[in-house]
């Protein structure tokens, strides 16, 4: 050909392979991922045939990542970064250090130096941004309350890798074999470290002040404009050059960078809009990042390691899942919530390979370990579907036995008792509002401007926390526990709504207000149509199905237009 075409032939490779494969891996019921990665092993260095462009494919499947990291941005706020820091920031701590001691453990075993374990065990800590993103877009989690919170985990565990990957290489000297490396004096380790912190402080300042401040004028005065294609490259633009920037100048990830770039573009009007126009590049470049992790992994290791490859595996899937559901248990939160952080989290990718190949080019690990990093990165990706598919029936089963908290409702947690301090005229006549989430959110709103008493019931801790502390009561707790309604004060309230979105659930508290109290009045919340004929069929309360009250809505106020006045002239 008259000119170089490598770009073109790998695009066309890797995207016809994909096609193919994840279709097959469809018709076979498998997820479309498994599909994306045996493209990846097909275009490969590991099996004969076209081998594509390992540099290529790496930099294309960086820029996926950064513009999953700022769609997802665009839907997390800095106050739900706030909000879940309570959970985030000690449960992807705690769940890093017990992924960190297995997988030292592991290299341990196998005689691997301790600064050889150390870094393994790293590498099997953090999850992949694509990969949990994925599964919260599939299930339609990404903006649920557990969704930000397995989110708000992951930009921890990132943070925490920024740090990992800047100081490895002052470090790396004192973790070599003895008589391997040179010393490092504590002056340059301390400056190292005070570097590092400095520049990611100086880092969210910027986004945080300046560009939460400027970034959004900067997209209206590109949306005035009424070009589309303007607007869309100010917003891919604005993706990948804020990453590259804050990279270039802040030492932080791709990642991280388009994250807070998404989050800053969320203070506009236009961060819909904005979501619309990136999201076929996200999924574009998103199957190019599978494609890619694939064209690493050597099956040839399956046959050669099968035991080590096993135990990676099930520090990554088994490991990290039962850390993670401790850790959130431990803090009380309920088990929907610990079986959704542990099933998307339980994998490796990007940042586990970006780590593994820093420690093989300072010394730290060999080539056996990098192996060992990528089949457990594939195989738990490949998993991670099936898994999390696991969360749903298996929280049904737990809510259907009555065991969606470890025991009946804890009474000595001052979350899920009202403080005395509660005027008792606004426990009288009231609404208990069950469900905090996006409609009950709107709904409580609406309540206080009109000046309606009511109780908030959330099984969020951080919800509820943050109620209290605005002065509304509100009560921790699964609503379908009698003593939890009963907290909540229900003998004494004028009505029930649910605003919660889990069918079961639904169903289990109005059953169990209708047993505390049989006259009360019971508004209930679904989603679908079908729903909506199940809840009204079983006669326990009154159905709002949202489709129709919208068009109910929409019919009323074009009623009112019609009332109010003659129909505009035909000049107009």
């Amino acid at each position: 050909m008259p000119h170089d075409v490598t770009l073109i032939i790998m695009l066309a490779a890797a995207f016809g392979g994909a096609l193919v494969l994840g279709w097959l891996a469809h018709r076979l019921r498998l997820p479309a991922i498994v599909g994306f990665l045996a493209a990846g092993v097909l275009i490969g260095p590991a099996t004969p045939g076209y081998v594509a462009d390992m540099a290529l494919a790496s930099q294309l499947a960086e820029i996926g990542v950064m513009l999953l990291m700022f769609g997802v941005g665009l839907h997390f706020s800095l106050d739900d970064l706030v909000k879940v820091r309570g959970i985030a920031l000690p449960g992807a701590l705690l769940q890093m250090a017990a992924a960190l001691a297995m997988g030292f453990g592991l290299a341990h075993w196998w005689g691997w130096p301790w600064g050889a374990g150390l870094v393994f065990g790293m590498t099997l800590s953090v999850a992949s941004t694509v990969v949990l993103l994925k599964a919260l877009e599939a299930r339609g989690l990404l903006e649920s309350s557990d969704g930000k919170i397995a989110v708000g985990w992951l930009v921890v565990e990132d943070l925490v890798m920024v740090l990992v990957l800047v100081l490895l290489p002052v470090l790396a000297p004192l973790m070599l074999p003895e008589g391997a490396g040179a010393a490092v004096s504590g002056k340059a380790l301390g400056a190292a470290i005070g570097l590092t912190l400095l520049k990611v402080t100086a880092f969210f300042v910027v986004m945080l002040v300046i560009g939460r401040r400027i970034y959004p004028k900067l997209l209206w005065a590109v949306a005035k404009t009424g070009n589309r294609e303007l607007f869309t490259l100010a917003v891919v633009s604005s993706a990948i050059g804020i990453a590259v920037g804050a990279a270039a100048l802040f030492d932080v990830s791709f990642a991280l960078g388009a994250f807070f770039a998404g989050m800053m573009m969320r203070e506009s009007d236009f961060s819909h809009r904005a979501a619309e126009e990136s999201l076929p590049l996200r999924d574009a470049f998103a199957v190019l990042f599978f494609v890619s992790v694939g064209m690493l992994f050597d099956p040839a290791v399956l046959v050669e390691e099968p035991l080590r490859v096993l135990a990676v595996v099930g520090v990554v899937v088994v490991g990290k899942t039962i850390a993670a559901i401790a850790v959130v248990r431990a803090l009380r939160y309920p088990w929907r919530t610990a079986l959704t952080v542990g099933g998307s989290l339980a994998q490796i990718g990007e940042f586990s390979f970006i780590l593994a190949g820093l420690g093989l080019a300072l010394g730290l690990l060999g080539q056996e370990a990098m192996s060992l990093v990528v089949a457990g990165a594939v195989v738990s990706i490949a998993i991670n579907p099936l898994l999390f598919a696991a969360v749903e029936p298996l929280k049904k089963r737990l809510e259907a036995k009555g065991a969606a908290q470890a025991v009946p409702q804890d009474l000595s947690d001052p979350l899920a008792v009202l403080p005395d301090a509660v005027d008792a005229e606004r426990l009288r006549d009231h609404a208990v509002l069950v469900g905090y989430g996006r409609v009950g959110r709107v709904l409580a709103e609406q309540l206080t401007a009109r000046g309606l008493p009511f109780v908030v019931v959330e099984t969020q801790r951080d919800l509820v926390e943050g109620l209290r502390g605005r002065g509304q009561p509100a009560v921790l707790g699964d609503a379908q526990l009698p003593e939890v309604l009963v907290q909540a004060h229900l003998h004494h309230a004028r009505l029930l709504v649910v605003a919660a979105s889990d069918l079961l659930a639904v169903r289990g508290i109005a059953t169990t207000a209708k047993a505390l109290r049989p006259g009360i009045r019971i508004l209930l919340r679904t989603h679908s149509a079908d729903e909506a004929e199940l809840l009204a069929g079983a006669s326990l309360g009154e159905v709002f199905y949202a489709e129709r009250e919208l068009a109910i809505g929409l019919a009323d106020r074009v009623s009112e237009v019609f009332k109010d006045g003659a129909a505009p002239s035909a000049g107009h």
